[in-house]
């Protein structure tokens, strides 16, 4: 399968599961709303530029906000993470790494830590800006911290569990 269909059916899987599935979920305590939607942005290829990058993070926050009725609510901390992935990679793993060898990032491609550190840290950058553009004022700081959190958490273990569910299979690229 080509790369280009493998991510055009990630996406639809994406926004569909956030949409029908995840949506419906009645909100858990104090409002926790789990998301998975925005892994189509992590997991896009490490070849693709940041300009790229943020037009497909813009694509996938504005393609949810169609569907939620929320204009640019999703779009914003899309762009954001999209913005901030490749300073993210690079930091993460050495120069000539594991984006030379691998088209994507993933546990195999980069290691667990770096990976697990990847995949939080873009998680709760994401969470935060959402609720508090969601909430749209810094009065409850503790409300606003405790709620990205817990959604964080809620949203790492449906990542876990995509990661598991779900293996994708990594080739090594060589230049031979």
């Amino acid at each position: 399968m080509s790369d280009l269909l493998k991510n055009i059916i990630r996406f639809a899987l994406f926004i569909l599961v956030q949409v029908f599935v995840l949506n419906s979920i009645p909100a858990l305590h104090y409002s926790v709303n789990p998301y998975l939607y925005f892994l189509f942005i992590l997991w896009l290829p490490f070849s693709l530029s940041r300009f790229w990058l943020m037009v497909f993070g813009f694509i996938t926050g504005i393609t949810l906000d169609y569907f939620t009725h929320t204009p640019g609510l999703h779009a914003v901390p899309c762009v954001l993470i999209a913005y901030l992935r490749p300073f993210l990679v690079n930091i993460l793993i050495p120069q000539q790494g594991a984006e030379m060898n691998y088209k994507e990032p993933s546990i195999k491609s980069l290691g667990l830590a770096p990976y697990a550190t990847y995949i939080v840290l873009l998680t709760v950058i994401h969470h935060g800006v959402l609720f508090t553009l969601e909430a749209y004022q810094f009065g409850n700081i503790w409300y606003l911290i405790i709620k990205t959190l817990a959604s964080s958490l809620i949203s790492l273990l449906l990542i876990l569990l995509v990661e598991m569910l779900f293996n994708r299979k990594q080739k090594f690229i060589t230049n031979t």
